[in-house]
């Protein structure tokens, strides 16, 4: 029941055929799951699951949890593994038809909106692999949704938007920086009311409860995410960009082909009086936008608003179909959602065969694909090198990323368990103090031949199928004699990004 005047009821929701479309694209991201291998920041979740804690240096508890409650029903299932974030795409697709709904669109608008977010770039690349940014895109649909009820309705609404966000900031904080941006938009543009409200206050106070676990942890550990935060900044981050990418990165997030829709949602957000009920999310779009680019984010931190953008715009686009040559119009839509696909499934699915991958733009496009291959040839080099050194000797194996040493402890677990500085890993350190010797990977020599005796060169890294990535090329390393103790070399390991 609408709670302010003027606002008309949402027309029917078209629940069977969003269902539909969201199970077509959950199918499809579990069909090609199981294809090339786990990303680096999987592996670093399997170990991280078996770390379980409260909080991490650079994320919550929420997917590593996932990470270990699917490897531990299917063990070593790479489409196990990834079905959560397959699930959670699928979600984001029906939610965002059900967000066109509460603007006002029919079943045609919902399937609009929902076909645009299916066809995505940002939700083919995350649905495919088991990250953060998965459940944090279907936390920001989600709380779009609710908010937009809570906004128009009020009332105990506000008390879902709390639990959802609080499980949400369990994963990533980005969650919070929606919730500001809405604030700040409802303080600027309205409606001001729903603040005298009770409920979002008690939805707030919600929210931190759950969140207060992680935020304990955080706070006793020195509040290690805000260190991260300027890592990633700077650029330490293999997914990092420069800043003026920023922007124009927005135009690909969905694809853009479809910039016309969610641009026509921003602009409809912003200036129809039919939807003033929910300005605030388009001055949330502009304000984000702007603490983003100014605290050097990554350009796809925006990606969650996109759904609402998708949404409010499906409507007008519709319109306009509607209005000229309805065939042409109609024909150039149906082209941009087939055309987007098929682009956007190439560059973002691992459809290319891995033998060929190389040869295509599709690692330089998406990052993630070429941090999936090569990852068992890795470890088996590192096992070799560890074969050269007596067998009774007690060896570790030194990784510069977190990916390498997660590489090891999957694929190698009788070196298992890997050292890495890098993030988490730096926390299950360092090695015990009577391994003398170390395989290194991915240090430079100069910093071993300070801390061992003996630095010699064993092997190289090789994917197999010349594919450049991060660790194609780089040495093995066969570091004896330590003469530093490991607690003194344990800080210089350390390092965020």
């Amino acid at each position: 029941m609408p709670g302010e005047p003027g606002i008309p009821a949402p027309p029917p929701a078209a629940r069977r055929d969003l269902l539909l479309l969201g199970a077509a694209v959950t199918a499809l991201l579990l069909a090609v799951a199981g294809r090339y291998g786990y990303s680096r920041d999987e592996l670093y979740f399997l170990r991280a699951g078996r770390e379980l804690a409260l909080g991490y240096v650079d994320q919550g508890p929420l997917t590593p949890l996932a990470a270990r409650a699917m490897d531990s029903l299917f063990p070593g299932s790479l489409t196990a593994l990834r079905a959560p974030s397959a699930l959670a795409s699928g979600a984001v697709v029906v939610l965002t038809g059900l967000l066109a709904r509460e603007f006002g669109a029919g079943r045609a608008g919902q399937l609009l909106a929902a076909g645009c977010m299916a066809v995505s770039s940002i939700l083919l690349i995350a649905g495919h692999l088991l990250t953060t940014t998965t459940p944090d895109l279907l936390a920001w649909t989600t709380l779009s949704w609710l908010l937009v009820r809570a906004l128009r309705d009020g009332g105990r609404t506000w008390l879902l938007v709390g639990v959802v966000a609080g499980l949400a900031l369990q994963n990533k904080v980005q969650p919070a920086f929606l919730l500001a941006g809405v604030l700040l938009g409802v303080l600027a543009g309205g409606p001001r009311p729903v603040l005298r409200s009770p409920w979002p206050w008690l939805g707030g106070l919600l929210a931190l409860a759950l969140w207060a676990p992680n935020l304990a942890w955080q706070a006793t550990s020195g509040w290690p995410q805000l260190e991260l935060a300027e890592a990633i900044a700077s650029g330490s981050s293999g997914t990092s960009e420069p800043w003026y990418l920023f922007l124009p990165f927005q135009l690909v997030l969905v694809s853009p082909l479809l910039v016309p829709v969610w641009a026509a949602g921003l602009v409809r957000l912003a200036r129809d009086p039919a939807l003033r009920t929910w300005r605030s999310f388009a001055v949330a779009y502009g304000v984000l936008a702007v603490v983003f680019l100014v605290t050097g984010g990554k350009p796809y931190y925006l990606a969650g608003l996109y759904p609402v953008l998708l949404a409010a715009g499906a409507a007008p686009v519709l319109d306009w179909v509607r209005r000229g040559g309805t065939r042409l119009r109609g024909g150039l839509l149906a082209a941009a959602l087939a055309l987007s696909l098929a682009v956007d499934a190439t560059l973002g699915l691992p459809l290319v065969p891995v033998g060929a991958l190389a040869s295509t733009p599709v690692p330089d496009v998406n990052y993630d694909a070429g941090e999936t291959v090569g990852w068992p040839r890795f470890a088996a080099a590192v096992e070799r090198a560890r074969d050269r050194l007596p067998a009774a000797e007690r060896v570790v194996v030194l990784t510069g990323n977190y990916g390498q040493a997660g590489a090891v402890d999957r694929f190698a677990p009788g070196l298992a368990p890997a050292y890495s500085g890098h993030n988490a890993y730096a926390d299950w350190g360092p090695p015990p103090e009577d391994a003398e010797a170390a395989v290194v990977v991915g240090l430079p020599r100069s910093d071993l031949e300070r801390w061992f005796g003996s630095v010699t060169a064993s092997g190289r890294i090789d994917n197999g199928v010349g594919l450049d990535n991060e660790e194609q090329g780089a040495t093995v390393w066969l570091a004896t004699g330590r003469r530093v103790p490991w607690a003194e070399i344990w800080p210089e390991l350390r390092r965020l990004g």
